[in-house]
């Protein structure tokens, strides 16, 4: 990536530095919800659709999904989710439509998000503003887009990624605008709606999400970036984002989210396709923090061609429980994945995370780094699955979890799951789980800091890996968030 001018570098530490909890608690007046539907139907089902203008083939496939939702049961595996009641949650609301939200039909042009913040809904765009969006797209992105409950109600890509070809696009846009290339990808080659029950939930009740496609050979050198925000009590986001990068391409992707706590569940279950062709490079970098009231149950899936690299940068923090694995299928000869990923877990969190590589190519390569903190009494578990088939000879493999433990109460689990049918290829795999040492603490102090900027110090060390893979001014707002988190952890 293109190097950050100093100036602009010190305006976006500004940015992200200036988070507080306030920032993510704060909440808007979300009348807009006495109009929408509680619970999952096929009527619902059907509005959705028919309120997007979508095609016939859209509209079977969210059918099929609700279907398939119904007749699969819950995971028995992983976190707890029998306190998840599906009947309370509203799977659709779009405040920037009011006619649509109440029942009606809206145009196509009103399905199309504004490219000017200045026509963004006043109380919408502070939210937005708050979380320093429109800020760090005037300095380090090359797009945005800006979604609000169900609707994306932002979305904008620079006029010289434009003219190169790249679609920077709202998903529900997207459908209208390139339904060709949507069904040949929407869920049919790398996440198939009947995957499992979440995803059949997401295929019923999908709405907005991105749409990237890369043209072969284009290099875009500033990071894309969409953020995710859920405002009302009990809602639920499902945006899908779906990314084309062809041959020879390379594309980074940012993705925030975050929703104020209510004390009643919310349930985010997103999609992610990617499709990596060969020689192409694509990075996908994610900082969730949702509140403590959802269910953070997303799906991410990647497929990679021969001689591409796929890379993963994820935080998870915030969240009453997370599950999530994003997943590379290393599909073609040399290609290779990384990924690297942060889970914090406090109290009454359970952050169930991991990972899971599927080596199906000969001389295919992948590392995932996972590291985890726990503090009062939460719970983080790495939960990975690597496969290695038949034809993946020469394949090589490497894990590493590390988990630190803030207190004596808290926990941490590894569970890797190793699926290896060939003996020509080398698999490495390290877990280790430590607290922050008092020897650390102690001379730390020595040296003039508290026992609360030690702890800070010690974190940061431990987490750096992770944090560096970020744009320097989003390492920022993941170091920041991990502050927020351990604000209280000591004494």
């Amino acid at each position: 990536m293109t190097a950050i001018p100093t100036k602009t570098l010190e305006t976006t530490k500004q940015i992200f530095a200036g988070l507080t909890k306030d920032t993510f608690e704060h909440r808007n007046q979300s009348e807009y919800i006495q109009f929408a539907t509680r619970g999952l139907t096929e009527a619902l089902v059907r509005k959705i659709s028919y309120t997007k203008h979508e095609p016939d083939w859209m509209l079977t496939m969210r059918l099929a999904g609700l279907r398939t939702f119904f007749e699969k049961p819950l995971p028995t595996w992983g976190a707890d989710l029998s306190k998840l009641d599906f009947a309370e949650i509203i799977y659709y609301a779009t405040p920037d439509m009011p006619d649509s939200s109440r029942g009606g039909r809206a145009t196509p042009d009103e399905v199309t998000p504004t490219k000017s913040w200045d026509d963004v809904q006043p109380d919408i765009k502070a939210t937005f503003e708050r979380l320093g969006i429109p800020a760090a797209e005037r300095t380090v992105l090359a797009g945005v887009g800006a979604q609000y409950e169900s609707s994306v109600v932002y979305h904008r890509l620079r006029d010289q990624w434009e003219k190169l070809g790249v679609i920077f696009e709202d998903m529900d846009v997207a459908v209208q605008r390139y339904p060709d290339i949507v069904q040949q990808y929407f869920m049919n080659k790398c996440v198939p709606i009947d995957d499992h029950k979440f995803a059949a939930l997401h295929a019923a009740v999908w709405s907005g999400g991105t749409f990237l496609y890369v043209p072969a050979g284009v290099k875009i050198d500033m990071p894309l970036q969409a953020y995710f925000r859920m405002n009302a009590k009990n809602m639920g986001q499902f945006e899908h984002t779906l990314m084309i990068i062809e041959a020879g391409a390379e594309a980074h992707y940012i993705e925030g989210c975050s929703a104020p706590k209510y004390g009643s569940n919310s349930l985010h279950a997103g999609c992610v396709e990617i499709f990596v062709k060969p020689k192409a490079h694509f990075r996908y970098s994610s900082v969730e923090n949702w509140s403590k009231d959802t269910y953070n149950l997303n799906t991410k899936r990647a497929i990679v061609g021969a001689d591409a690299r796929m890379e993963w940068v994820g935080g998870n923090m915030g969240s009453q429980v997370t599950m999530l694995y994003p997943c590379s299928i290393l599909q073609g000869p040399r290609a290779h994945a990384e990924h690297l990923g942060i889970a914090f877990a406090g109290a009454d969190q359970v952050q169930d995370t991991g990972a899971k590589v599927i080596h199906s190519a000969p001389d295919t390569t992948s590392s995932v780094i996972m590291k985890s903190l726990s503090k009062a009494g939460g719970r983080s578990v790495y939960r990975g699955l690597l496969t290695i088939t038949p034809r993946a000879r020469g394949a090589v493999a490497k894990v590493k979890c590390d988990a630190l433990l803030l207190d004596d109460h808290s926990r941490s689990d590894t569970i890797p799951d190793m699926n290896v049918h060939n003996a020509d290829v080398t698999i490495s795999h390290e877990a280790t789980v430590g607290k922050i040492g008092e020897d650390e603490v102690f001379y730390l102090m020595s040296r003039g800091l508290t026992e609360q900027e030690a702890h800070a110090m010690v974190v940061n060390g431990f987490i750096e890996p992770i944090v560096k893979a970020l744009p320097l001014e989003y390492a920022v707002e993941m170091n920041r968030l991990i502050e927020l988190e351990m604000e209280g952890s000591v004494g």
